[in-house]
């Protein structure tokens, strides 16, 4: 009567005990919002020596093209996992550097400069990061794998400066992961709200998840219900429908070696003057 105890029933990943706080929903969150678009990409990977490569384009709603090229490589230790150039003359840098076994250390730029750790020790991770750009805020989380497929974290900010200095924002969360089942629950604004992710894996290929809020003002909103299904011959496909009425479903197939489609497409409701179709391919 209950699969979750039968010896063929299939199973979500167990190898999660050591994740980030920020990814303490991942598998939920994960298939009710990857592949979902309404743009028209194009991205290409390929290698130049010791550095992959990757260029990105976008065409905009009226028409335009517009490239990012970007690389990633390391040297003398150092790892360069993003040094990108933007159509509108930004750049973006990224790097990352391992002092220690259990330690990364990280360098993000872009519109701003933040300096992060990450430290991982049996089932505990420890994130830090702060703005060295501004001196504007502190950001430290932490999450922890109490026991089999439980996992328990917190996350909290730290404005330096300005009229908000103090404590800007603070959080903790669960989640619980049994054989085709995984469940989480996290807080938002200052326990103001509470999120819940759940994914049931029906069978090999067949996974369904939900998306809900809960606070004082509404006590239940279904953000997103839906689900993904890997066992058509025409690649895998995935529908989802919010509390908003809007419907949202997408196909992703490998149409040749190493190139793969994603075709996405939503409506609201049966108002067909809302519906917006994305078409991205890597490469």
């Amino acid at each position: 009567f209950f699969p979750l105890y039968l010896p063929d029933t299939p199973t979500l990943p167990q190898s999660i005990a050591t994740m980030k706080f920020s990814d303490i929903s991942k598998p939920s969150k994960d298939l009710l919002s990857d592949d979902y678009t309404s743009g028209v990409t194009l991205k290409a990977k390929g290698k130049a020596g010791p550095i992959a490569v990757t260029i990105e384009t976008e065409r905009s709603a009226a028409g335009t093209l517009s490239s990012k090229v970007g690389g990633k490589f390391s040297y003398a230790g150092l790892n360069f996992d993003k040094v990108q150039m933007k159509a509108d003359g930004s750049n973006v840098l990224e790097t990352s550097l391992v002092p220690c076994p259990g330690c990364k250390m990280t360098f993000k730029a872009n519109k701003g400069a933040d300096l992060g750790v990450t430290y991982t020790a049996g089932s505990a991770t420890t994130t830090g990061s702060l703005d060295v750009l501004g001196m504007s805020k502190v950001s430290t989380s932490t999450c922890i794998g109490v026991g089999s497929g439980i996992n328990l974290g917190g996350d909290l900010s730290y404005n330096l400066s300005g009229d908000k200095a103090g404590l800007s924002s603070y959080n903790v969360g669960a989640s619980y992961a049994s054989g085709p089942v995984f469940a989480s629950v996290t807080t938002a604004s200052k326990f103001g709200q509470f999120n819940v992710g759940v994914l049931y894996k029906v069978n090999n290929d067949l996974s369904v998840a939900s998306s809900t809020t809960h606070s004082s003002g509404k006590a239940c909103d279904v953000l997103a219900f839906g689900g993904a299904y890997t066992g058509s011959s025409m690649g895998t496909i995935k529908a989802k429908v919010g509390s908003n009425g809007v419907t949202h479903a997408c196909l992703i197939k490998e149409v040749a070696p190493k190139v793969n489609l994603t075709a996405s497409g939503s409506i609201s409701g049966t108002d067909v003057s809302t519906l917006k179709y994305g078409i991205g391919i890597t490469m």
